[in-house]
């Protein structure tokens, strides 16, 4: 099949052969050999204890994935994120959660670097994790539901003379830096710049949040402004987890 680049990730141990690979290739007149790219990454580690297997080296990813479901059940039980939740509903965002929880901690590290996972900071629901960014989301979905509720039309985008103060600048512009952290991520074969890019808009927006109202606000055109900011965030930040295979959920 024609081709534009392959690229193989397999893992760091196999660099050597790649390189030998990539010599042959180009030795023996094989133009598209340069077309070929070896994704190196380092090796994922877990700290001692209940997720170690009985030998200690190897640990199957199912039964990884289920532990990750279940700490992130009792941690979301604890800080009271299922409230009025049904039953279905705690099961689903607890898989969401500790799923994504998974897949971030892993991803917003340059994936050429071996790395230590810890399953109880990757649970946690500050700092740079999915959980954080998921719940900023899940907040988001929620100041847009109390909008509609009270029947407010949110435009998809900001007229000529709407009201905008520094803080909000500084949020747009780090809206506006989402296309350049793909394509980055891209050209460098590196999805930790999109991971660790949804982590500084979340921060950026919940800054934002702590020091405004945004239903609240002192005018009408002060809440529409926000509203559209809020909604414009929330849809960035959806569409950055899911370049990562991460979901977000619409309510925690």
């Amino acid at each position: 099949f024609p081709i534009d680049k392959m690229i193989y990730v397999v893992g760091n141990e196999q660099n050597y052969h790649f390189q030998v690979l990539s010599i042959l290739l180009d030795r023996l007149g094989f133009k598209w050999g340069k077309d070929l790219v070896h994704f190196s990454y380092g090796m994922v580690e877990l700290p001692n204890g209940k997720m170690k297997s009985r030998e200690g080296t190897v640990v199957d990813a199912d039964d990884l994935m289920a532990e990750m479901i279940k700490d992130a059940r009792q941690t979301s039980d604890e800080l009271g994120k299922f409230k009025d939740m049904s039953e279905e509903e705690r099961q689903e965002i607890s898989r969401i959660v500790g799923l994504g929880a998974l897949k971030y901690f892993i991803l917003k590290v340059d994936a050429r670097k071996n790395m230590l996972f810890n399953p109880e900071e990757s649970i946690d629901f500050n700092g740079n994790t999915g959980p954080f960014i998921q719940y900023t989301y899940a907040r988001i979905r929620s100041i847009m539901r109390k909008a509609a509720a009270e029947g407010i039309e949110i435009p998809a985008q900001l007229g000529a003379d709407a009201p905008i103060n520094e803080k909000e600048i500084d949020l747009i512009q780090k809206m506006n830096d989402f296309a350049t952290a793909v394509a980055d991520a891209g050209n460098n074969y590196n999805p930790a710049g999109i991971a660790n890019y949804c982590y500084e808009l979340t921060k950026e927006f919940n800054q934002f949040y702590h020091d405004y109202s945004i239903l609240n606000a002192e005018s009408e055109a002060e809440k529409i402004t926000r509203l559209v900011l809020a909604a414009n965030v929330a849809k960035i930040l959806k569409n950055g987890m899911a370049l990562l295979g991460i979901e977000v959920p619409e309510r925690m």
